[in-house]
């Protein structure tokens, strides 16, 4: 599809242009026209088959909601796509609201969400809107939107480095709050002596001379904010300070210029006005700080990256390129020590690949040729040599990394009650301030004390604390589980996992190595070997696991196997094919019973096998009297070594474990007692397209999550609250679970849901740390029983407690350690 060319909304008239999707022919083209035409306030709309756009005019009172609803009534698909900006400017929860309402404004706009805590925004919008309207909207609502960042050049460095107008604002940041507090420090020592009754107070003009540059300069941060708030008529923490500050600065030059007491200085209370604005100086800057450390599992994964690759050429040469030039297929050298720069498949060498930052697994994983290698593991001792299988964004650090990043970007559900709260929290505050102050004015005659109480009522109030509680988390959440190997989609998975009550586990693969073996031949009329070279036959091409056991086992008894012909799989039940001319069939005992097949001879063999924890797999042939019962194969797949453990580390926490399996009943009893699960949680035989029935009946107890491959699962996976997928995160398990687990092992089942617990945990006591301060503090300050000073500094603090809180995430560590 051709991207359109954008047209921005006019004065007399909003217009929309977008990409159609679904349209075949110049009736599709008409259809979509007629309904675009039949919705209110449309004037005018073309559709264009060639170049697969629409142009529609409105008279401004049509929504893009409205337009996508017309267009997939119609039978059709608007094309869309997302924008991320990063925005500048903003302090507090009120500017997050103000900044998502005038990006839903902006004609073609379908969604807006604003992460204070990345101070980035994620926009949906229909193709082809510009992103010129996106960034004047922000402008508009008085913020900025950073510019786009260049791709790196060929041979720069891979390391993440901070872009030089953000180190120069961190470190204009520091030097302005190391100024404000020699300031400052004159003005508030005084006060340490009038417990004791030592009056060390400066001369009311040394306290304009120190306090001027504080509020004006260093403090003109605030009032840039704030008129921009204005201008868009609405409100933020900036606005509060600057009222605050300036009503507490402007009393005190007013008692210096016109208030002459009988002796000594007139009352001042610059040191207030100082003091606040440098403790809020400071809870920005120590919030700063912590924010960038949540962001540090982002930063060290974005560090993995090489910057080079050393490819080897058609003539065995090797040369340095940057990673941008290499392409799928090309050979790699990487030597010992060295990172390696792209997902590859080992074509040379044997060594140990250290993939500890990528995939959590702390222990060197054996590398040899035919084995699959990350990008961003490190080589042990060996050299190897890659055949590219993925490069940039396909590789699995990139999409690691861009799931860990739409994670963190991503509201939770709680977060939408602290927005509503947010949307009127300033109008109130200011109420509650001018309340205060005619309150205290008319009912005592003190002027004075009625300002400094609704000084201290703007001061206290922290919206910003409110909109840092839960991104914040959840990026320190997010953060440390991808770091563990667990990487957790959004939010509501987050949310969703530790209220989880049934974990549903497969066999297969999952709780088993995934790699079973024949371990026992039983025939009948024929000897084992031509039960097992009928069976390799039909096995022949196939890539199922069981198959692959017969294969090996065919090959090392040195038998001689000719594919059967006509093979076709049996969903959920087996395999058919003809050898010799006749139908063979191998597969469950269930298929045998549908066949109407006798498999009395082996029965008891059968059920021997299955007590020991074997699947068997039955064989039968045709005859000129129907098909008969050639033998059986057993098959051993021993359970993971982590998997005992993983099942009591889930009943430690109060979760019943189930496993599903479509095995025979003996064999997922014997692997179920061997774990610890009851035997009243094991579902066996049931096939594939079952599981999800399954799941959804086990759902009728509680929330339930499925544990599996992310393939053969799918379905299960999609039918649980939260499916959790086994496997190297290169697949498309990535995007269909909710949970990735980077490593096959069980355990990380019960620290993703740990890691959610926590973070959720951590989610809730910010959000009661940031309403307590406001909901005690206000009161406090209104009823007059806070100095300013003191309420600046519990507004900093509170900011600094939430994101300190959220940072002992950081020192969470994963139970799944060797």
């Amino acid at each position: 599809m051709t991207t359109p060319l954008p047209i921005p909304p006019t004065d007399a008239a909003s217009r929309f242009r977008f990409g159609v999707t679904g349209m075949t022919c110049a009736s599709c083209a008409g259809r979509v026209e007629k309904a675009l035409a039949k919705l209110p306030g449309v004037l005018s709309a073309s559709v264009n088959l060639a170049t697969e756009t629409a142009d529609v005019g409105t008279d401004g009172s049509v929504s893009a909601a409205a337009i996508t609803a017309a267009v997939e009534g119609a039978g059709y698909g608007v094309a869309v796509e997302e924008v991320s900006m990063a925005i500048l400017g903003m302090t507090c929860a009120s500017c997050v609201g103000r900044v998502e309402k005038a990006l839903a404004k902006v004609p073609g706009v379908q969604s807006a969400s604003v992460n204070l805590a990345t101070e980035t925004a994620s926009v949906r919008v229909t193709a082809g809107t510009p992103r010129e309207a996106l960034v004047q909207a922000v402008a508009n609502a008085g913020y900025e939107v950073a510019p786009e960042p260049q791709p790196p050049t060929a041979g720069a460095t891979a390391v993440p480095t901070p872009p030089p107008a953000q180190v120069a604002a961190h470190d204009r940041e520091r030097r302005h709050l190391i100024i404000a507090a020699l300031l400052s420090l004159p003005l508030a020592v005084p006060m340490l002596g009038m417990p004791f009754d030592q009056h060390w107070a400066l001369p009311g003009w040394w306290q304009l001379a120190l306090a001027t540059p504080v509020q004006f300069w260093l403090g003109a941060r605030f009032y840039r904010a704030a008129w921009k708030a204005l201008k868009a008529r609405a409100g933020n923490m900036d606005l509060l300070v600057a009222l605050g500050t300036s009503a507490g600065y402007g009393l005190s030059l007013y008692h210096l210029l016109f208030t002459k007491p009988h002796h000594g200085e007139p009352p001042l209370y610059f040191e207030a006005s100082a003091v606040i604005i440098t403790l809020i100086l400071m809870g920005k800057w120590l919030e700063a700080r912590a924010k960038r450390q949540t962001t540090e599992a982002i930063r060290a994964l974005q560090a993995l990256r090489p910057a080079t690759a050393r490819v080897r050429n058609a003539n065995g040469h090797e040369q340095d390129v940057p990673v941008s030039s290499v392409r799928v297929g090309d050979p790699v050298v990487v030597r010992p020590g060295e990172r390696f720069p792209v997902d590859g498949e080992v074509i040379e060498g044997r060594s140990h690949s250290d993939e500890s930052l990528v995939s959590g697994e702390s222990l060197p994983v054996a590398k040899e040729p035919g084995d699959r290698v990350t990008g961003g593991a490190v080589n042990a001792e060996g050299l190897l040599v890659l055949r590219t299988t993925a490069v940039g964004a396909e590789s699995a650090l990139a999409r690691i990394i861009r799931l860990v990043e739409d994670a963190q970007a991503k509201k939770a559900p709680i977060q939408r009650i602290v927005d509503r709260v947010s949307a009127v929290f300033v109008p109130v505050v200011v109420t509650i301030a001018l309340a205060t102050l005619l309150g205290w004015g008319f009912a005592g005659g003190d002027w004075t004390r009625a300002v400094l109480n609704a000084v201290a009522v703007l001061v206290i109030a922290c919206p910003c604390a409110l909109g840092l509680a839960t991104p914040t988390a959840i990026m320190a959440g997010t953060g440390v589980a991808a770091r563990a190997g667990i990487l957790i989609k959004d939010a509501e998975a987050l949310e969703t996992t530790r209220a989880l009550r049934t974990v549903a586990f497969d066999k297969t693969g999952t709780l088993t190595v995934g790699q079973p073996r024949v371990v026992a031949v039983e025939a009948l009329d024929a000897g084992p070997d031509a039960v097992l070279s009928e069976a390799a036959a039909l096995q022949s091409g196939s890539e199922h696991p069981l198959a692959h056991a017969v294969l090996d086992a065919a090959s090392e008894a040195k038998l001689a196997v000719t594919p059967a012909t006509g093979i076709a799989a049996i969903a959920g039940r087996g395999i058919e094919g003809r050898i010799g001319g006749r139908r063979h069939l191998l597969g469950s005992g269930r298929l045998m019973q549908e066949q109407g097949i006798r498999t009395t001879p082996l029965d008891a063999a059968a059920q021997r096998l299955a007590a020991q924890g074997r699947t068997v797999s039955w064989l039968a042939a045709e005859t000129d009297a129907g098909f008969v019962l050639r033998g059986l194969l057993a098959f051993g797949d021993p359970p993971r070594a982590e998997a005992a453990e993983a099942i009591a580390a889930l009943h430690a926490m109060g979760l019943r474990t189930v496993m599903v399996s479509g095995d025979n009943r003996g064999a997922a009893n014997a692997i179920a007692s061997a774990l610890g699960i009851a035997p009243g949680d094991v579902m066996a035989e049931v096939l594939p397209g079952e599981k999800a029935e399954v799941i959804r009946g086990l759902a009728h107890d509680g929330r339930v999550a499925m544990v599996g491959d992310g393939i053969n699962d799918a379905p299960a996976l999609a039918a649980a609250d939260v499916g959790f997928a086994m496997g190297t995160g290169t697949d498309v398990a990535m995007h269909a679970a909710g949970v990735t687990l980077m490593r096959p092992d069980p355990r990380l089942v019960a620290d993703a849901i740990d890691i959610s617990r926590r973070t959720t945990r951590k989610i809730h006591q910010n959000l009661f740390w940031a309403f307590i301060y406001n909901l005690v503090g206000i009161p406090l300050a209104a009823a007059g029983l806070l100095n300013p000073v003191v309420a600046g500094a519990a507004m900093a603090l509170s900011s600094v407690s939430v994101v300190s809180n959220t940072l002992l995430l950081r020192r969470w560590s994963p139970r799944a350690r060797h």
